[in-house]
């Protein structure tokens, strides 16, 4: 896992503030390159082949194809293997086999690569960079070109050390991360910065300036007609196969431990093919009943884990602006805060990471699923005027009854009731599960954003052709192509690589990829509240029972409590009615809407309200070059 930097002329300064400003991703070497035509810098986090044999940039025998290069390729060495008879090799690096493979393969190696990357290859004879990102999402590339300019870096503020480039706010991408909690468009929060999307590759042409994007790997659902048992033997084979691979390591390394199937399923796993004692690691409130440390130290002395706990109190927001500015682009998830003090303790102990991200929008494990299944076998069939009178039955209802259907149902309050009626009073399924999944939904942003936003609209496409056998795999491809990769993964690459951490996906694994969109999704909810049901089923005789059939608990983050208390003064402060006419984004009408009705849905309008917060913290340090401390 590394840091890498490139540009098409040639300028000293820009380059070594543009590999400072990323050093965090690697610290362990900074190597540099530079030509008449491109300049190239890496910040080097060792984790293969420690010698300086494995610095980078790293060239091919003529010094003719250069590269740099993020992440891990888990199949180097078969490929390796297959190379070794045409080539000289310098290093044990995976690094160098993405010179050769492409060499001998073009850009039609992409299909070759087993493993998570970001790297850009300098082909000095064709004139031209190649750019790629993995399959999944899993590592980023940002890049901007303006004015013959071609600049690209694995994190944006690498590429805002060039003074040139104005930061400006896109009101283009605002609206994707007010719905997800993260920008998950192709152009990012910065006006003429752009990521490159997952399973695409970028051609820049250096004679011409030029630009080509292609993607070069999808998943596209197709379930097949086998039975549970066929699945669940193909999808712990893989399960093994990813883990394993993803032990390649010569520097110590662990897993984040949740307690819940997924991480269990990794921690398993990585005992079986562990030869040393596997370490473990654990975040939670210490007065927070939601926790899940008591379910993570369960398992730990199961396996005989060395097992560590971080328990951190309401003084953690302080982080916020530093974990923020680390985001790049702004993510509203509160958990950032408990990833990013888990990933500063873990380093004490580990350079590498597994986690078990990536399972539920693979396998349904999320509650919407349920609800988008419910609505669709039998609420969507009621009479209208039955419908209009669930919410005002669900009013009634005594509220620890209403949270055994749904947790944190009472604390939505009335705002979460409108949802709900939102929700099954809609024919059109985008609209459906947008009213569940967004922090802002269509009419909310509108009023927010003082304009029109036609979001249901945008969102169709995933919906296209569904039907009550095929709408949760609609909502898994919507999550799995948005939220997750900009939202899930950059929190953990973020925060993992603030504390140059590598964090390794095995679930995203391409291979498990491609076969859960071939498993039907009755097999993965299994009639309404089995969810996981084939991954649950894949590893009955690995895993304890009680691990095996715990529900799902997210991770609560007190912030309800923060407004009261650390960020009451900043919450003033950011979202003051001068300063929001100052800065003409938001319709501060709706802010005053939030403070006047938030004791009547407290959880609904605390996500709202939070990533308000968010993204003003992301504007004054980013856009105003202020500094914030809570």
């Amino acid at each position: 896992m590394c840091g890498i930097i490139g540009f098409n002329y040639k300028d000293k300064v820009f380059l070594k503030k543009a590999l400072k400003e990323i050093r965090h991703r690697g610290p362990d070497y900074s190597g540099t390159f530079s030509d008449k035509n491109v300049s190239f810098g890496h910040a080097r986090l060792s984790i293969i082949d420690l010698t300086k044999s494995g610095n980078q940039p790293m060239s091919n025998e003529n010094g003719t194809i250069w590269v740099i290069f993020n992440g891990e390729i888990y199949n180097f060495k078969e490929l390796k293997n297959n190379l070794k008879n045409q080539h000289d090799f310098k290093s044990n690096t995976d690094t160098e086999i993405l010179i050769h493979l492409y060499e001998e393969e073009g850009i039609n190696m992409l299909n070759k690569l087993q493993g998570m990357f970001a790297f850009c290859i300098y082909d000095s004879k064709k004139k031209i960079l190649f750019l790629a990102r993995d399959r999944v999402g899993i590592k980023p590339i940002y890049y901007y070109n303006v004015n013959k300019k071609f600049i690209f870096c694995s994190e944006i503020k690498g590429i805002l050390q060039n003074l040139e480039i104005k930061k400006q706010v896109n009101f283009n991408a605002l609206s994707s991360f007010l719905t997800f909690r993260a920008n998950t468009q192709e152009e990012t929060l910065f006006n003429n910065i752009k990521k490159l999307k997952q399973g695409n590759f970028l051609i820049y042409n250096l004679r011409n300036n030029k630009i080509k994007i292609q993607k070069y790997w999808d998943f596209y659902p197709n379930p097949k007609n086998q039975n549970l048992n066929y699945f669940s033997s193909k999808l712990r084979e893989l399960l093994e196969d990813s883990v394993k691979a993803r032990l390649m390591s010569d520097v110590p390394y662990g897993m984040f431990l949740s307690g819940g199937v997924d991480s269990g399923i990794i921690a398993c796993l990585m005992k079986k093919y562990s030869s040393n004692q596997i370490k473990t690691f654990s975040v939670g409130f210490g007065d927070n009943e939601y926790t899940e440390t008591k379910e993570a130290r369960f398992l730990a002395e199961k396996l005989n884990t060395d097992h560590h706990e971080l328990l951190i109190n309401e003084s953690s927001v302080k982080h916020l602006p530093k974990i923020i500015y680390q985001a790049d682009e702004p993510i509203s998830d509160p958990t950032v805060i408990p990833t990013y003090l888990l990933s500063k303790y873990t380093k004490k102990y580990c350079t590498v990471i597994l986690n078990g991200e990536g399972s539920d929008e693979l396998f349904a494990g999320y509650p919407q699923y349920k609800f988008m299944k419910i609505n669709n076998l039998l609420i969507k069939n009621f009479p209208k005027p039955i419908k209009k009178q669930i919410p005002k039955i669900l009013e009634k209802i005594p509220q620890n009854i209403l949270n055994k259907g749904f947790k944190f149902a009472s604390s939505l309050g009335e705002k979460g009731i409108e949802r709900f009626s939102n929700f099954i009073n809609s024919n059109m399924p985008s609209q459906q599960y947008l009213n569940q999944i967004s922090i802002f939904n269509e009419q909310e942003q509108s009023e927010l954003l003082n304009k029109k936003i036609n979001l249901y609209k945008k969102y169709n496409p995933y919906f296209k052709d569904s039907d009550s056998k095929n709408i949760i795999t609609a909502c898994q491809k919507l999550d799995f192509k948005e939220p997750m990769v900009e939202g899930l993964l950059m929190k953990v690459d973020k925060n993992t690589m603030a504390f140059s951490i590598e964090g390794r996906v095995p679930f995203l694994d391409h291979r498990i990829v491609e076969l859960a969109w071939k498993i039907p999704s009755n097999l993965k909810l299994k009639l309404i509240i089995k969810d996981k049901k084939i991954l649950r089923e894949s590893v009955k005789n690995l895993i304890p029972k009680q691990t095996r059939k715990r529900k799902k608990r997210h991770f609560f983050v007190p912030i309800n409590n923060w407004f009261k208390d650390e960020l009451s003064s900043l919450k003033k402060e950011l979202l003051d009615k001068k300063y929001i006419y100052k800065q003409k984004i938001f319709n501060h009408t709706y802010i005053k809407k939030i403070s006047k009705e938030f004791n009547k849905s407290k959880l609904f309008y605390s996500r709202q309200l939070w990533s308000l917060i968010v993204f003003q913290i992301w504007y004054k340090q980013y856009i105003e070059n202020e500094k914030i401390k809570i």
